[in-house]
């Protein structure tokens, strides 16, 4: 086989791959299409949690018309250096980093909206809260339920990921060059020093950029953006010919982030594949992070120091996941205000 036909035969799989920007384990399913031991490596390492979704009557009506097809998947990140083995587990946890990836219809873009985890909303059945607490009081289930209220649409497939995947992931690739937009002295690494530019940075300087929030006057502000930002520069090294043509890079990806991988029971190496042959046409381009809409910080009733979402502009976004025209939505960098 030439290499242009090896590039050819990895064409859809490249479009797959897109979709680590969005969720890792995309990648993992979709290589585990094309070699069975590398799925064999993903099924034994990774867990899958069987209920995520909440009660019929407490989720959004079914998209209809030319919505119906659009997906929204739920990755959320955590920090606790293992695995969510059971809702039991998860219960008790909060989510350091929640992001929704709308697929639109058309399958020509895909949307990644972060949310803040201190954002003040209603949690059913429990009041106003921060939102990243819905893990705490009831698991994955009240997560999707909490965030399909917050975006007016359901959710289709969830993925957990432990930070230290992160890590894995990143020297898996032999570095990730990330540019970082804002110079920052990491709490996370004494002594280690984040400039402004393009760092090639290995697993443990990777883990220290996506977890750091007390560098910057902006906190989770901040740190989402360089969560996107390394999000992307993974992308761009995944999406490369000497990625893609490499077997053993591609089968140190899957080994890296399996153990650090929760999914629900839909999230199949079938769906996966399926998922990238309707992503063929796709390109990096085709990629927009932004975040939840916000009105800056402030104090709860009780005191904690909480996000408040925008009431103006939220529903707006509300509008266009459930009717799949994220593409009318015009973002704006969110800071506190």
């Amino acid at each position: 086989m030439t290499e242009t036909d090896a590039i050819h035969k990895s064409h859809w799989v490249r479009n797959t791959l897109i979709s680590l920007a969005v969720l890792v384990v995309l990648v993992i399913a979709a290589v585990a299409v094309f070699a069975a031991t590398v799925s064999m490596s993903f099924s034994s390492k990774s867990t899958t949690i069987e209920e995520v979704f909440p009660e019929e009557a407490a989720r959004p009506p079914v998209a209809t018309g030319a919505a119906a097809s659009s997906q929204n998947i739920l990755l959320l990140g955590s920090d606790t250096r293992g695995k969510v083995d059971s809702l039991d587990d998860a219960a008790g946890e909060r989510s350091d980093t929640m992001m929704v990836a709308h697929i639109p219809a058309s399958r020509d873009h895909i949307y990644i909206m972060s949310i803040m985890r201190d954002s003040w909303v209603e949690i059913p059945g429990r009041g106003e809260h921060k939102i990243n607490a819905a893990l705490a009081f009831g698991g994955v289930p009240l997560v999707v339920q909490t965030v399909e209220s917050l975006i007016s649409a359901r959710i289709d497939r969830v993925a957990i990921v432990d930070f230290e995947g992160f890590k894995g992931v990143t020297d898996a690739l032999g570095g990730v060059d990330v540019d970082n937009p804002v110079a920052f002295d990491s709490s996370h690494m004494p002594g280690k020093t984040f400039e402004t530019g393009v760092h090639t940075l290995d697993g443990k300087e990777a883990l220290a950029f996506v977890r750091e929030r007390y560098a910057f006057f902006d906190g989770d502000f901040q740190r989402a953006r360089n969560q996107q930002a390394y999000l992307k520069a993974v992308l761009g090294q995944v999406l490369s010919a000497d990625t893609l043509l490499d077997p053993a890079k591609i089968s140190g990806l899957v080994s890296a982030i399996s153990p650090y991988l929760t999914v629900d029971d839909g999230f199949t190496p079938m769906y996966v594949a399926g998922l990238g042959v309707e992503l063929r046409n796709l390109r990096s381009a085709d990629l927009t992070f932004f975040t939840a809409p916000t009105a800056g910080t402030g104090t709860s009733p009780d005191g904690q120091s909480i996000v408040n979402l925008d009431p103006t502009r939220m529903p707006l976004v509300q509008e266009a996941f459930r009717t799949d025209t994220l593409d009318t939505y015009q973002p704006v960098l969110e800071t506190i205000g």
